[in-house]
């Protein structure tokens, strides 16, 4: 190599720090400090080496540059997600199956039948909402990969488990199917329902639970406002990190109309704050489906159920720990609802819980409060044959 070249590639070399170096200071342009992070207790150097970290260009060249290699070529893309067909995305939590999934749907049947029996001890009625999988609304989406057998008849195998349990369990599946001819009930490129599909699903409980007579008092009117509609990107599109060199390849975002209900009445809006937590007939409790406000899922039910409804759902900790935590609350031991809605995801139902925050003889209580139960009526049976 000549001096001349030499010269030229070391120019060069230092030119590429220089430039890469420059471009990489312009993430510090969207950092943040908060008043915790100071000098002497080492929070603000740290978030700010997060923070360079993660949005290092080379760092997000190479990440979308793969990302849009898997997209292309093997039509995949990051654990989570599961690419279908015409721009459908489905989580892989309905596809994968599950570590000792068998053994965890029997522990998870058994906390079922004991918060069903806690409940009733307080006067409280179950209802549980089972939601079924996206992939199963709308299995002429998926694509190549399909759902591992566990996962085949999960649905019907949960409703008839419930019902041998006598566990209230209205079935949603037939009204979703049904109303796929009137519009979209579940999202693209999101996990999550449609607020079309959280009214279909409300309107399914509310009328069982009229069947059944389970709500007492005076009904009350409510009113669901619709909003503006805009795009959507679905929570499942961070499985695809495209983003920004390669956001061209990404689905289509899906289009969500914003929805508010609120009473009819404006003294039933305002209410007596005194009263509030006392004279709520309906309790919520589940995942992101009932928590997050997108979907409107708390006003559904309040419209259909012509009941307030006090929201208990959390968001991102499956449907069996926000119930663990409402049985224990001092919502439910001072004031138990009629009625507990407990929507619960078919996908959760073989996965398994840390229940290490709750006593252990608490939850072994629940497990085996219908146990004993059980076996005596099993022993009689056989004692009569």
């Amino acid at each position: 190599m000549t001096r001349t070249l030499r010269v030229t590639y070391s120019l060069s070399f230092l030119g590429l720090l220089v430039g890469m170096g420059a471009w990489s200071t312009a993430g510090f342009e969207s950092f943040q400090r908060t008043e915790h992070m100071t000098l002497l207790n080492g929070k603000l150097a740290k978030a700010a080496e997060t923070h360079y970290d993660d949005q290092f260009p080379i760092k997000r060249l190479g990440t979308n540059l793969w990302a849009a290699l898997d997209f292309k070529l093997f039509n995949e893309g990051r654990p989570g997600v599961v690419l279908g067909r015409d721009q459908w995305l489905f989580s892989d939590e309905e596809f994968k199956p599950s570590a000792g999934a068998e053994q965890q749907m029997q522990d998870n049947l058994a906390l079922i039948r004991g918060v069903r029996d806690t409940l009733q001890k307080h006067g409280s009625q179950l209802v549980l909402a089972i939601i079924p999988a996206k992939a199963r609304v709308y299995s002429e989406y998926i694509g190549k990969e399909q759902p591992a057998s566990l996962h085949d008849d999960l649905y019907n195998q949960f409703h008839a488990q419930a019902r041998q349990a006598n566990v209230f369990a209205p079935d949603l599946m037939a009204a979703m199917e049904q109303a796929k001819a009137r519009g979209q009930v579940f999202l693209r490129t999101d996990t999550h329902w449609t607020p079309m599909g959280a009214e279909v699903a409300a309107q399914a409980l509310a009328e069982a639970v009229s069947r059944q007579s389970l709500l007492n008092g005076d009904p009350q009117t409510f009113i669901t406002e619709a909003g503006s509609t805009a795009p959507y990107k679905g929570d499942l599109t961070n499985f695809l990190p495209l983003d920004p060199l390669f956001s061209n390849l990404l689905p289509t975002p899906d289009n969500l109309q914003q929805r508010t209900t609120r009473p009819a009445s404006a003294d039933a809006e305002n209410g007596d704050a005194l009263f509030t937590d006392t004279q709520i007939p309906v309790a919520l409790v589940g995942t992101s489906y009932s928590a997050n406000p997108h979907w409107n899922f708390l006003g559904a039910l309040q419209q259909a159920l012509r009941s307030d409804v006090a929201n208990y759902a959390e968001d991102g900790h499956g449907p069996l720990l926000p119930m663990l935590k409402y049985l224990q609350s001092d919502a439910f031991k001072n004031a138990p609802p009629q009625v507990v809605v407990w929507e619960f995801p078919e996908r959760y139902l073989p996965m398994g819980n840390d229940l290490s925050s709750f006593d252990p003889q608490w939850i072994a209580q629940l497990k085996h409060s219908r146990q004993s139960e059980e076996n005596l009526a099993l022993s009689s049976t056989r004692a009569n044959h």
